[in-house]
């Protein structure tokens, strides 16, 4: 089971960091990620982590947005810089795991310009 929190309404230009806490025992061996979906639009792979700690962005979030992990609190967070008004989505973290796709429920991002 995957818990997120942490969004919000930020004026263009302001931060947030979501969160994504799990459940079970075998976090660390995950890969984790974040997308996004905005109205009317695809969900879209915002940031990935990999259960090394390597990561990948999306072009549009590469240098204001940093994916990170704390196997010890079983959580991987997406702190995001510098925010834009077509950052504004629905984030929802992710992982799979033998073949099955696990979504958290959702946190809102609306960004004000």
């Amino acid at each position: 089971q995957l818990q997120a929190s942490g969004g919000g309404l930020v004026q263009s230009g302001g931060s947030l960091r979501l969160s994504c806490a799990a459940s079970g025992s075998i976090f660390s061996m995950l890969a984790m990620d974040w997308y996004r979906q905005a109205p009317g639009k695809q969900r879209e792979l915002v940031a990935l982590i990999t259960r090394g700690g390597g990561t990948k962005y999306a072009e549009s979030v590469k240098g204001r947005f940093t994916i990170s992990r704390d196997n010890a609190k079983n959580t991987v967070y997406l702190q995001m810089n510098s925010l834009k008004p077509e950052d504004t989505a629905v984030y929802y973290c992710h992982t799979e795991l033998m073949g099955i796709d696990y979504w958290g429920q959702g946190t809102q991002v609306t960004v004000s310009s």
